[in-house]
Parts: C-alpha cells; structure tokens; sequence
C-alpha cells in the first residue's frame, strides 16, 4: 500500500521520495492510479498551506505565486501534455499516426506556446477573482479533480500504444477499485462547497465527455500526453466555473 503511494507521489510530483525505494513491479504501478487523487489532495495542501501565509497579500500577486507553484511542484508534467496535444492536434491535420508521432516529437511549436500562456494567464486570472471572494479552498479541492481526472481517462479511454509506463499503468490498474476511488475523488469537492459544486462536477463532466469523444476520433484512444492535457483541462475548467458561480 505504502510504495504505491509513494511512487505516484515520486511520478506525478517533484517533492522527495526515498532514494532507496525499489523500482516498483507492474502490479504495484497500477496500484499507484489509486492513489492519485491523493496526492491531489498532497498538492492542494501545501497550495492552501501557501495561500493562508499570503492571506494579506495583493490577491492577484498570490494567484501568481500559487500557480508558478503550482507548476513547479508537479514539474509541469501535465503542462507538458498539453503542450503535446495542441501541437498534434493542429499539426496532425486529423490524421491518426501523423498525430501520435507529432504528440513523440520533443520540439515545441507556436501553438503549443499559446495554449500554455493561455492557460496560465486564465488560471491565474480566475484564481485572482476566487481569492478577492475569499474562496482559497479551491486551491486544495482542484489538484483532486485533476489527478481524478487521470484515473477516469485510465478506466473509460482504451491506450493505443502496446508498451511504455501509459500501457502497465492501465493493464494493471485495478477496475472495481479505481471506480471507487473516481466516486470518492469527484465528491470531495461536495464536503468544501455544497450544492455548488454540482456545477463544478457538471462542467468537468461535459468536457472529459468531450475529451474522450474527441480522441477516440481521432487516435482512439488514450495517450500520456493526453492524460496530461485531460488533467490541465479538468483543473482550468474548475478554477473558471468555480470563479464565476461561487
């Protein structure tokens, strides 16, 4: 139970693990998805930890601060995904193998720049409208949606590559206990905002619906990269959501 969970920590973050952690076995890799929202909700401590010292600081100065964190605590591994897709996806011009090679090619392109600025610059800008409401739970409840997010890509969108750590994670990642733990995960954020959060939990639906329509389309199915991207989606549609209901 306890490798598991620290090597989704070790995976999914840059914070410290024990170097003398064994290489986990394929089993035990697949045990970690369960985890994931957990270390979400590791994420969302130390955000909340850090947004309470910057209680009296300007609040868009804070939201600044709280992402750049934010980033460099999962070392912009999911940001990386995303950047991945937006390039695929306009440069693969609908074409299946064209996108999934241009989501292995390790350059970077201009669409691929826009989307992170422009996920960042709305991330920090409905964070800065949360926080001038007094709404700083949003930093501890979004990083769980995010990494929930990944479980349910892994349980509801097949991998189409055969090999790499996408293909061991979801061959044995265990199904009836993921499941559980996606239910669990996505009504945490009931306990901290109410029936507000239906709205919440409505949105991020619509779009992994939409998600998942989109690349089964295209690549059928699932890719890290696009896991990635699925994770940053979940938490910028949360942050705006929440931004405008609560």
């Amino acid at each position: 139970m306890f490798k598991p969970f620290l090597y989704a920590i070790g995976f999914l973050t840059r914070l410290p693990v024990p170097h003398t952690l064994d290489m986990p076995s394929d089993r035990e890799q697949g045990q970690s998805v369960l985890y994931y929202p957990l270390v979400g909700l590791l994420i969302g401590l130390i955000l909340f930890a850090l947004a309470n010292l910057m209680s009296d600081a300007e609040p868009l100065l804070s939201a600044a601060v709280l992402i750049t964190v934010w980033v460099v605590v999962t070392g912009g591994l999911h940001i990386d995904g995303l950047a991945d897709v937006a390039d695929a996806w306009i440069g693969g011009q609908g074409d299946r193998e064209r996108t999934l090679a241009l989501m292995k090619d390790p350059t970077c392109g201009p669409i691929a720049v826009a989307t992170v600025v422009l996920l960042l610059m709305v991330k920090v800008a409905a964070l800065t409208s949360l926080l001038l409401d007094q709404h700083g739970t949003v930093v501890l409840v979004v990083p769980i949606l995010g990494r929930a997010a990944l479980v349910a890509g892994f349980i509801y969108i097949p991998y189409v590559r055969s090999g790499g750590l996408g293909a061991v994670l979801t061959e044995n990642m265990p199904q009836s206990e993921a499941k559980k733990t996606l239910v669990i995960a996505t009504l945490f954020p009931f306990l901290f905002w109410g029936w507000d959060a239906v709205w919440v939990f409505a949105g991020c639906y619509l779009l992994f619906v939409f998600v998942r329509r989109s690349v089964l389309n295209r690549i059928h199915g699932l890719t890290g990269d696009v896991a990635g991207a699925l994770c940053e989606l979940i938490e910028v549609t949360a942050l705006l959501i929440a931004a405008f209901v609560f």
